[in-house]
């Protein structure tokens, strides 16, 4: 049986929509990637370069521990990770969570929302961290139709 996560993180609740609309979507388990520390509004006001947020993502090396631990990544071979584009690239917290698990020979595809700029070049970086994982191509699902989201999450 072909079970299906989607994993997310969701700085501000847009994110989190999205992911809960897919998981409904392809009848997938639901999973909330949450920082140790929660970030704060101060955390996260990208014109302040010594936000937490700004510090981090001035950071290759960060890696913002995560609040819990999926028990069961085993279970499944397809995996949906979605995120908020954070200057041009994934919160490094999805670094941490792509790093902390056996992903090899699973289906790992990559979705966004932003407020501004597109996906990018995020899953070209993602694909660095577990380049043993089929990563396929990831998509920015600011504003998709229902429709759109079914169709383009049963191709996987």
């Amino acid at each position: 049986m072909h079970k299906i996560l989607v994993a997310y993180f969701s700085a501000s609740g847009v994110t989190k929509g999205v992911a809960q609309r897919l998981a409904k979507a392809v009848g997938a388990d639901l999973f909330e990637i949450r920082p140790a520390v929660p970030y704060t509004q101060a955390d996260l006001n990208w014109t302040d370069k010594k936000s937490r947020s700004s510090v981090e993502m001035n950071d290759p090396l960060s890696r913002p521990e995560i609040a819990e631990k999926l028990p069961n990544m085993a279970d499944y071979d397809t995996v949906f990770i979605g995120y908020p584009i954070w200057w041009y690239v994934a919160p490094h917290i999805i670094n941490t969570f792509v790093e902390s698990y056996e992903l090899s020979g699973k289906t790992l595809v990559a979705f966004a929302t932003s407020g501004g700029s597109g996906i990018g070049k995020t899953v070209e970086e993602l694909k660095k961290l577990y380049p043993d994982a089929n990563w396929k191509d990831g998509k920015l699902l600011n504003n998709i139709s229902d429709k759109e989201l079914v169709d383009w999450a049963s191709k996987f």
